[in-house]
């Protein structure tokens, strides 16, 4: 079945199309550089499309014939609607890599669309959100009484220029937290507390990560908050751009700091990627103070991000799977990330 890597031209979009076709499998590139996305299919002796995601009828055609496309060109705040209303038009399952909690209720106010389309949207099939999501959906089939989730990463090897990116413009946002079933802005670096992953202990910072929104789709669990592992010097350094916040909103200053990004990072290296590794932990609270957590270490998270995606197409290509908003425990099982290469998980009653 033909199937699509779009935005393959990107840091993570080259290493989950390099993979690929080490395991055989032959997506159809694409991108919006020809010249680019031309000169990478030629090197893996794959067929190429390119098209722009600016324009409706040429996405649409771009996609046309595809089972699902993988969406790897970010900011997925701006890039994901366009593709997700080319593959709504065209009959074609959409996964992407996100991590933003606007493209996750966006896709999800879309799910009887989905549904009568008979087609499947999961965004954040990546280390956003799917190692924490499964941990979640793990934690709750533990104690399904619970009312409360916590969960934290530290995250190893350094970030792609994408990222980087969506990380500037989270900042002009603030941060993000569920309560009482209803996500509910917060300042930036809200919240501390010390987090107990495998390795070591560290101190977590609130942040308005992806989870926000997806576990409680996946676990009914009414207060969720979700840490960052930082530094404290990082976490002082956060909690004073409170104060230039309506400054990082403006175009302007959002335009330099992501040419800034550019012109500086370039993304791990196979080696930074190799010597490093992602921390998950997590926990579920009753309403009688009960308790249940959990711990989990994956590979880096891009390395992650790869082996996570390309098994979720795989998933999709041999199943015949209802249309709808799905999030990666409810399509694929709350073992899904356990089950990943280099993936350990441990559950503390």
């Amino acid at each position: 079945m033909d199937w699509m890597i779009y935005g393959v031209t990107g840091y993570t979009g080259k290493l989950t199309a390099a993979e690929a076709v080490r395991r055989g499998m032959r997506p159809v590139l694409a991108g919006r550089n020809k010249a680019a996305v031309a000169s990478i299919a030629a090197e893996l002796g794959l067929n190429h499309r390119v098209f722009n995601l600016d324009d409706p009828v040429g996405c649409q055609q771009g996609v046309s014939g595809m089972k699902l496309v993988l969406h790897c060109a970010g900011p997925f705040s701006v890039t994901s609607k366009p593709m997700v209303s080319a593959c709504l038009e065209s009959a074609v399952h959409y996964l992407d890599i996100t991590g933003e909690i606007s493209v996750f209720a966006a896709c999800h106010r879309l799910h009887e669309k989905a549904k009568r389309a008979d087609v499947v949207l999961m965004p954040g099939a990546g280390f956003d959100v799917v190692p924490s999501d499964c941990l979640a959906a793990s934690l709750v089939n533990a104690l399904p009484a619970a009312t409360r989730l916590q969960l934290a990463f530290e995250a190893g090897g350094g970030a792609s220029p994408g990222t980087a990116k969506t990380s500037v413009e989270g900042l002009k946002m603030g941060g993000c937290i569920r309560r009482d079933g209803r996500l509910e802005s917060v300042p930036l670096a809200w919240k501390t507390r010390n987090i107990p992953f495998a390795h070591a202990e560290r101190t977590g910072v609130t942040i308005p990560w992806g989870d926000v929104y997806t576990a409680y789709v996946s676990t009914g669990i009414p207060d969720i908050e979700v840490y960052m592992a930082l530094p404290p010097a990082t976490i002082a350094h956060l909690r004073r751009l409170r104060w230039f916040q309506s400054l990082l909103a403006l175009s302007p200053v959002q335009s330099f700091l992501k040419k800034r990004i550019e012109k500086r990072i370039s993304g791990p290296t196979d080696r930074d990627r190799k010597e490093s590794q992602s921390q998950l932990w997590g926990q579920v609270t009753t309403a009688d103070g009960r308790t249940v957590e959990a711990t989990m270490t994956t590979p880096n998270g891009y390395d992650l991000t790869v082996s996570a995606s390309l098994g979720a197409v795989e998933f999709l290509l041999g199943n015949d799977v209802e249309g709808g908003f799905y999030t990666p425990s409810l399509l694929l099982g709350a073992d899904y990330a356990a089950s990943l290469p280099g993936v350990e998980f441990t559950l503390k009653h």
